[in-house]
């Protein structure tokens, strides 16, 4: 099981990545705030749920990079090099996009027993 003070530290770099959605940062402030209350176990299952339904499997992420929505949000050229990347982390066996949301949020999964 890995040490509160790890999860504690995950969440935060959670909640100050770039790439992680409004959803996910307001669960784990949520947890934080919560924590050492009697609120805390609710607020644990709260962020579990979101990081649940928003961790992105590598498949989405490279079906996401070879669209054209992925065009409009970067650009062509980026576009091509994150389709790459996703091409490259499947390769690898990785199960999740390993940006800085995605990465905290796999790390807070992996570390679920911790929480609750």
């Amino acid at each position: 099981m890995a040490r509160k003070e790890d999860i504690i530290q995950k969440a935060q770099e959670l909640i100050n990545a770039p790439s992680c959605c409004a959803a996910a940062k307001a669960a784990a402030k949520s947890w934080l705030d919560a924590i050492g209350t009697d609120r805390e176990a609710g607020e644990a299952k709260k962020l579990i749920a979101e990081l649940k339904m928003d961790i992105m499997p590598v498949e989405g992420l490279l079906a996401f990079a070879e669209s054209e929505a992925a065009v409009k949000v970067f650009g062509a050229e980026m576009a091509k090099n994150v389709a790459a990347h996703a091409r490259e982390l499947k390769a690898s066996g990785a199960p999740y996009c390993d940006c800085a949301a995605c990465a905290a949020a796999a790390a807070i999964l992996e570390a679920e027993g911790g929480l609750l």
